[in-house]
């Protein structure tokens, strides 16, 4: 599986995991508050931050009709127009959030969902671009982003074995096929029971790619496991405080919680180390009080070691506890005090 590079970060199972901080709408339409929220990005320990590029008329249309009315879910009753028109982030903010991610040493990217999009995007100079969930079906949109050469990460909530097949194929075909997939369960909130995070390494095997989780549980227990399982990217919505509201406030963290997961994260990863054998450094001062076969009992030159006089117990100095059998009826080679590590030395021919 190769390597995907986005602003000069490898991402790969042999790297930290990728720390992803969605804006989304958590702005609240105020270009003070998402400024702000980059800075508590880069401080949380966010490596990036993504915005969504769209306007209301980009992604939808203004009308009335029920299927332009959300039913059951967070969003209950809402039309897509009015919920899309309250959470884009307005396109004249992208150069100043960009600039601000650069001031905080993180990377700015977007999911673009539509060709004008794409275009001004590209004038920004985005590094990669996130083609989200809802959006996997759009094989135009997918081939446009391909074409720039930059990678694709691409969320895979909802999509069909037959779906992720015809996405993979066009980013191979029409761009440099530096593809990375998110795992995500496009439930806003996600149960945990639907998480199903076990599919991160049958992704990663089939399609042979680096895989990560964009991910909508509650809390960071999600994000860990993820990267326990292989994930090398994590992305999750960042909010200020929940109770502000907002339409993505329900599965965001507020900044506490997103610096806590993002060190777990970067730890879970740490503590997957790699398969060994043998004794770790941290290990040595514990050896020394590993089982080894003691003297317990004060015994005369030709006595004999018994039960009584000889055991295995802590520390370990004395020989390896599996001696014992071979060396119960033998003789001491000479007087031994009580609390002698044993040693051949002390054993009679």
């Amino acid at each position: 599986m190769s390597a995907v590079f986005i602003a000069g970060r490898e991402i790969s199972l042999s790297q930290p995991p990728y720390i992803v901080a969605e804006l989304s709408a958590n702005h609240l339409g105020s270009i003070e508050r998402a400024l702000k929220l980059v800075e508590i990005a880069a401080k949380a320990g966010a490596e990036s931050i993504k915005l969504q590029t769209y306007r209301a008329d980009t992604i939808t249309i203004d009308h009335d009709g029920p299927e332009f009315v959300l039913k059951g879910g967070l969003w209950n009753g809402r039309r897509l127009y009015d919920l899309y028109d309250e959470a884009h982030t307005p396109w004249e903010w992208h150069a100043e959030l960009f600039a601000a991610g650069a001031r905080h040493g993180l990377t700015v990217f977007s999911s673009p969902f539509d060709p004008t999009a794409v275009e001004f995007l590209e004038k920004l100079g985005a590094p990669a671009y996130k083609i989200a969930s809802f959006e996997i079906v759009d094989i135009p949109l997918i081939e446009l982003c391909a074409s720039t050469g930059k990678p694709l990460i691409i969320s895979t909530g909802m999509a069909s074995r037959e779906e992720i097949d015809e996405v993979v194929a066009a980013a191979h075909k029409h761009g440099s096929g530096n593809v990375i997939l998110l795992h995500c369960t496009s439930g806003y909130p996600t149960p945990f029971s639907d998480a199903d995070l076990r599919t991160i390494p049958n992704l990663a095997k089939t399609y042979d790619v680096p895989v990560g989780l964009s991910d909508h549980t509650a809390g960071l227990a999600a994000p860990v496991a993820a990267v326990a399982l292989g994930a090398v990217m994590v992305e999750k919505h960042l909010t200020y405080r929940r109770s502000e509201g907002g339409p993505d406030a329900e599965f965001s963290l507020e900044p506490e919680e997103f610096a806590a997961m993002a060190e777990s994260c970067r730890n879970a990863f740490a503590a997957l180390g790699q398969v060994r054998e043998g004794r770790r450094a941290s290990e040595a001062g514990s050896a020394a009080v590993r089982r080894s076969l003691y003297v317990v009992a004060d015994m005369q030159a030709g006595e004999v070691f018994t039960p009584t006089n000889l055991r295995s117990i802590r520390p370990g100095a004395g020989l390896p506890p599996k001696h014992l059998p071979e060396l119960l009826g033998r003789r001491a080679a000479h007087a031994l005090k009580r609390g002698t590590p044993l040693s051949w030395d002390c054993v009679a021919p």
